[in-house]
């Protein structure tokens, strides 16, 4: 399997899959057993979190060096690569595919201020 995979073929994740994603891109590579660690809150049985895993993997999000019959397993699919499908597929289903709505989204929600503004425009100003 390549590991650069091409996202538009990668399905979606459960919220659970995303949570297990999260927590192994800040591993990096775990046991089953290190996953688990991680989980503070709803903590899966073992059995479960490796079937999550095992469902990772089949999705392409994974991948595992095998010791024995154990498996350390480490994501493919890289944080950033995960977060712009998710971005694009959100202001795709959300805001008409415009980020000019995405951003007075978050003007009209009181999420950003006039100087965080003024600072995302300097930067676009830069590329320029």
């Amino acid at each position: 399997m390549s590991h650069n995979q091409n996202l538009s073929i990668v399905q979606k994740l459960t919220n659970k899959e995303e949570e297990i994603m999260h927590i192994l891109w800040n591993l990096e590579k775990g046991f089953v057993k290190d996953v688990l660690a991680e989980i503070t809150e709803d903590k899966p049985h073992y059995n479960t979190l490796s079937t999550i895993i095992r469902n990772l993997e089949e999705k392409g999000y994974v991948s595992y060096n095998a010791y024995g019959k154990t498996h350390q397993y480490f994501p493919i699919v890289s944080k950033e690569a995960y977060k712009k499908r998710f971005m694009n597929t959100a202001i795709e289903n959300y805001f008409n595919s415009s980020y000019k709505n995405v951003v007075s989204f978050f003007a009209k929600e009181e999420k950003i201020s006039v100087d965080e503004l003024k600072e995302i425009i300097a930067l676009i100003e830069k590329k320029k």
